[in-house]
C-alpha cells in the first residue's frame, strides 16, 4: 500500500463486530463479502444458481432509474481517515462511479443524518482506489453508493477508534484495538502483520499473529504500540499461541509518554524498561505482573523480541491516566 491511510486501523473488520446490515440488491454476490478480511480471489469455473460466482458484493443489472447502495455498521465507532474501494476481478461488471456517506446512529439501518465523506468518484475495473478523508468526527455507520449497479470486491475503511473510558473503573487492556490501541511501527513483519497483535480474541492460527523473518545478523526485532489512552500498566500478557518452532526466546517491554506517534518511532533514550528480558515458551500465554515495573503513565510501549520469531497477541492492562 502506497498511501498514508494504511497506517490506521481497518474499521471494517468483522472481528471488531462490523456488519453489512443492508443492501438494495445482492443478486450476484452477497453483501457480507464486501468486508471479508481475506484478499478477493477469482475462480474461473465457479458458478452458482445466480450465475458467475464473484468474491465481493454485486447487484443485478439495473433496468430502472436509480442506483444501488449498502450500509455498514461499524463494530466500534471511529474517526475515518480514508477508504480503499477495491474492484479486483470485476472488469465488465464494476460500477463506473461510487460515493460514500457516514452517520452516527443506534439503528442498524439509519435513514437520516447521513453526511457525505466522499463525493461521486470515478472507478476503474480490477483496481484499488485509495481515497483520503479529512474529517475528525466520530462515525458508527458507512453507506456505499454505486452508480448505477455492479460489483465491488472489498471496501476497506481506515481510521482510528475512539473508546470512551468515562465509566471505566479498574484495569483495562489499553493496547486493545477496540480500546483505541494501534500498532504503529515494527522492525519487520515478513510473515504476519503487527496489527494482529492487538486484535480481539486469541489467534486462530500462526498467520493470525506477528512474525518476523529469520534474523541472520546481530540485533533483535521490535514493535511499537500506541495505547488507546495513557495509563499506568499493571499487567502484561504475551501469547505465543500456535508458534512452536518459531517463537522468540525472550521478550522485554519498554514504555514512555510521547506527544505523537512520530516522536515515539524516532525516540531511543526516552524509553524506560517496564519488563526486563524474560524467557518465553512455545504456544502458550505468559502473564507478567510482579516483574512489571511501571509507576508513571505511558502513552506508547515498545515490545522487543530476541532475536526474532512470532507472537500471537499482546495485552497491556492498566489504569487510565489522562
Amino acid at each position: 500500500m502506497t498511501t498514508a491511510i494504511g497506517k490506521w486501523v481497518q474499521l471494517e473488520q468483522p472481528r471488531l463486530g462490523t456488519r453489512v446490515t443492508f443492501a438494495t440488491d445482492e443478486f450476484f454476490a452477497a453483501k457480507e463479502r464486501l468486508i471479508d478480511p481475506s484478499e478477493p480471489v477469482f475462480i474461473d469455473d465457479k458458478y452458482d444458481d445466480h450465475g458467475k460466482w464473484m468474491d465481493g458484493w454485486e447487484s443485478r443489472r439495473r433496468r430502472i432509474p436509480g442506483h444501488d447502495y449498502c450500509v455498514i455498521r461499524l463494530g466500534v465507532p471511529g474517526i475515518i481517515h480514508g477508504f480503499d474501494l477495491d474492484t479486483s476481478h470485476f472488469t465488465g461488471n464494476y460500477p463506473p462511479q461510487a460515493s460514500i456517506e457516514a452517520c452516527s446512529s443506534n439503528l442498524d439501518v439509519p435513514e437520516e443524518d447521513w453526511v457525505e465523506l466522499l463525493p461521486k468518484t470515478d472507478l476503474a475495473g480490477d483496481s484499488h482506489h485509495y481515497l483520503d478523508v479529512r474529517d475528525d468526527r466520530i462515525w458508527t455507520h458507512v453507506r456505499l453508493h454505486i452508480y448505477p449497479d455492479g460489483g465491488v470486491a472489498r471496501l476497506r475503511i481506515f481510521g482510528e477508534i475512539r473508546a470512551d473510558f468515562t465509566d471505566v473503573d479498574g484495569f483495562v487492556d489499553l493496547a486493545a484495538v477496540e480500546h483505541g490501541g494501534r500498532a504503529i511501527s515494527c522492525s519487520d513483519e515478513h510473515y504476519g502483520s503487527m496489527h494482529n497483535l492487538i486484535a480481539p480474541g486469541r489467534g486462530v492460527n500462526m498467520g493470525d499473529g506477528w512474525e518476523t523473518a529469520r534474523r541472520r545478523g546481530p540485533g533483535n526485532d521490535w514493535v511499537i504500540i500506541a495505547l488507546g489512552q495513557p495509563g499506568v500498566l499493571e499487567r502484561a500478557e504475551i501469547d505465543t499461541a500456535h508458534f512452536k518452532g518459531n517463537y522468540p526466546d525472550r521478550v522485554s517491554i519498554e514504555g514512555a509518554k510521547f506527544d505523537s506517534d512520530e516522536q515515539a518511532t524516532l525516540a531511543e533514550e526516552e524509553w524506560q524498561t517496564l519488563l526486563p528480558e524474560s524467557k518465553l515458551k512455545m504456544d502458550q500465554q505468559h502473564y507478567f505482573d510482579e516483574g512489571l515495573h511501571s509507576t508513571a503513565p505511558v502513552s506508547h510501549v515498545r515490545i522487543s523480541i530476541y532475536p526474532d520469531g512470532g507472537i500471537s497477541r499482546i495485552r497491556l492492562f492498566g489504569q487510565v491516566h489522562g
